[in-house]
């Protein structure tokens, strides 16, 4: 199996490029046309990583920096003894991220490969001995879509359009060919959707007048109240994609 989990320097927003499984065969993740690969902005595409901060932020970059970073590779892509493949990427704190959000921390990024999964594990840790942080987590996953006009994602039924309850696993119809792609998460309370749609679409300089109707973003986060993180501990959670 010939396989590459993909993390474009420097910008933190992970593609799953493998050829030989079920997961690439029917791609999933979806880049604009016009996406800047600068290091300066956001990729628009793959699955940006918010942190430490969802949405506007007065102190940095509207959903923080992670995303637009450049990421340590701490373990490149290795077949493990049950033919699984994986691969850890991290960040911790640097004079750019202290010039923003002036706390130590770590964050470790592990990505499990198998043949019709891709297993996102996060933790977060705070070394310091006396300061408490809190901070906001997202996986901003973009999804391809034949048109999302007739795509249904399941798993919302009774939720509000703010809900801090949302159930541990949706599922998206018509996701490539119209197969299903399952989303399970843990220890994330809240799931975005989002599509630009017409308007906003126009707005967005790196993103194509045309492209909204073939992408949908379901992203699995910790985002309506803030993770508060004491001295020495650990924050984890984690996301599945199946198809």
């Amino acid at each position: 199996m010939s396989v590459c989990v993909c993390l474009p320097p420097p910008i933190g927003c992970v593609w799953p490029t493998c050829p030989s499984t079920s997961i690439e065969r029917h791609k999933l993740s979806v880049s604009r046309k016009q996406a800047v690969f600068d290091g300066k902005k956001p990729i628009r595409g793959g699955i940006p990583f918010v942190f430490p901060q969802f949405g506007p932020w007065s102190f940095g970059p509207s959903h923080g920096f992670a995303r637009i970073i450049r990421w340590n590779l701490e373990k490149a892509p290795e077949r493990l003894p049950s033919g699984d493949v994986e691969a850890i990427f991290s960040i911790m704190d640097s004079e750019f991220t202290r010039s923003m959000w002036n706390y130590a921390f770590r964050l470790t990024y592990r990505l499990i490969l198998r043949e019709k999964e891709l297993h996102f594990n996060i933790g977060v840790y705070n070394p310091s001995k006396d300061l408490t942080f809190s901070f906001n987590l997202l996986l901003h996953t973009y999804f391809k879509v034949p048109d999302v006009r007739r795509c249904q994602i399941t798993g919302l039924h009774g939720c509000t359009f703010i809900d801090k309850n949302t159930p541990q696993e949706h599922i998206i119809t018509n996701v490539v060919s119209g197969r299903k792609m399952r989303v399970q998460k843990y220890n994330f309370p809240d799931t975005v959707v989002w599509n630009p749609w017409i308007e906003k679409a126009k707005e967005i300089a790196d993103f194509g007048d045309d492209e909204f109707p073939n992408m949908v973003c379901v992203e699995s986060g910790h985002v309506s109240s803030p993770v508060i993180l004491l001295p020495g501990t650990a924050f984890e959670a984690s996301q599945i994609l199946q198809i």
